[in-house]
């Protein structure tokens, strides 16, 4: 891109939040600001995380038993998170988000330094040796997963609450860009620091990246809503069945299964294809397409919907595991990654500002959390099926399943995205209204 043109759509990337009051700019830069120390902190530990747990013995299913326990945290905790976020506010579960960002990397830390012991279980002819360091991290593991329970939750719907309506995609789109950006950053440091210092170094990093997150986090004033809304009032887990949520569930499950497979054997397949590169810059591709393809699909979603968009995620989703699985060069890795993030950089935004038109200010908390749900439980069940999918085969094989899933969300998704078949097609390929959407004036 030529130097005029890319200032020329700097100022139009500018211009949305110059027609916000000096106060909620002020709050912008604050959560952007705590959003990037947030994934920067969280995706740091990704290169160097399964390589630390197979230091205490464990094989390829039981480092994706630890790795998936991240996801018990963010399942046992999403529902509570969701109401508090709206009912006691975006801020305070922003804070917790940040706070378990912090605290955990200091935990994994003191695991080699506590007793090691091996328990034997043995359960209708079979023998099981329990060994307590592993067990450890996955209780940690599980206090770490409350992170992205709170602070995705509160982040998101904060952003909505202060996006005009008819530029909520653009402005979601930009504040989303927290992500890649920190993704980038991240695991290249970790990488890096894993490789020259050691694991000491990567979690104080990222235990300081959480401190200062939660001092910007501290800064921000909330805008005045509504609080009361009926439908807070159903049950959580029942509220999954509106038409409105389910679907969008239902595929953020399967892109989870892939999403988990690829967070948690990526050092573990590099190296078993002997691929020469450091492992952070696979992370480090991704986050840059997906930084790029967050600057365009927001504001285009607005004009012509959310729908195509999610559609196209999904295609570029199931390409990039398809390429991971077929890679035999450093090159076709991270091209492979940078696929992955492009389909990242449309799903995840389009989904949220999705959830967004179909949700009130009162209740986008808890709407939020639902839909997310679905990504939680294919995190959850990623790593015990991937790792086994790995014991069975290899690490390779495991992208090969992930295509699969992605593809089936693919094909859910443009056949029952909206009311009925028809209407999901011209939904999911044409855009255009969505009929589950709120009305403006009711936000």
């Amino acid at each position: 891109m030529q130097l005029g043109a890319f200032l020329s759509y700097g100022e139009t990337v500018l211009s949305i939040f110059v027609t916000l009051e000096p106060s909620l700019r002020r709050n912008l830069v604050a959560m952007f600001v705590a959003g990037l120390c947030f994934w920067a902190g969280l995706a740091g530990l990704l290169p160097a995380l399964p390589l630390y747990i197979e230091q205490f013995g464990a094989n390829g299913q039981q480092i994706g038993l630890v790795m998936a326990s991240f996801a018990i945290g963010l399942l046992t905790m999403r529902p509570l998170m969701a109401r508090m976020t709206d009912e006691q506010g975006r801020k305070p579960v922003l804070i917790i988000g940040l706070l378990a960002i912090a605290i955990a990397p200091l935990l994994y830390w003191l695991v080699p330094l506590m007793p090691s012991i091996t328990w034997e279980i043995s359960l209708v002819g079979h023998r099981w040796l329990i060994q307590s360091p592993i067990v450890l991290m996955m209780v940690f593991r599980a206090f770490h997963g409350l992170s992205i329970a709170s602070f995705v939750t509160a982040y998101s719907a904060l952003v909505a609450d202060l996006a005009p309506p008819n530029q909520r995609g653009e402005l979601i789109g930009y504040m989303s860009l927290v992500n890649p950006i920190g993704m980038a950053i991240g695991p290249a440091l970790g990488g890096y620091l894993q490789a020259g210092s050691g694991f000491t170094h990567v979690f104080v990093l990222m235990a300081m990246l959480g401190m200062i997150g939660v001092g910007c986090a501290i800064t921000i004033t909330e805008p005045k809503r509504e609080v009361v809304n009926v439908r807070r009032k159903a049950a959580f887990w029942s509220l999954l069945w509106m038409p409105a949520v389910r679907i969008p569930a239902v595929m953020l499950l399967l892109v989870g299964l892939a999403f988990g497979g690829l967070a948690t054997f990526v050092p573990l397949y590099a190296r078993e294809s002997n691929f020469a590169l450091n492992i952070g810059l696979i992370y480090t591709a991704s986050a840059l397409a997906s930084f790029g393809i967050r600057l365009l699909v927001g504001r285009a979603s607005d004009r012509y919907g959310r729908g195509p968009f999610i559609t196209l995620g999904l295609m570029f989703y199931t390409v990039s595991m398809i390429a991971l699985w077929l890679a035999h060069s450093e090159s076709a890795v991270l091209l492979a990654a940078a696929v992955q993030g492009m389909g990242g950089g449309m799903l995840i935004p389009m989904v949220a500002a999705l959830m967004a038109d179909r949700s009130t200010s009162a209740d986008r908390g808890l709407m939020f959390g639902l839909c997310l749900t679905g990504f939680d439980v294919g995190i959850a069940l990623a790593g015990p099926v991937m790792g086994q999918v790995a014991d069975l085969t290899s690490y390779r094989d495991i992208f090969g399943v992930a295509a699969a899933m992605t593809l089936l969300g693919l094909v859910i998704f443009i056949t029952t995205s909206s009311k009925d078949i028809a209407h999901s097609v011209q939904f999911a390929l044409k855009g255009g209204k969505d009929v589950y959407a709120v009305p403006h004036s009711t936000l």
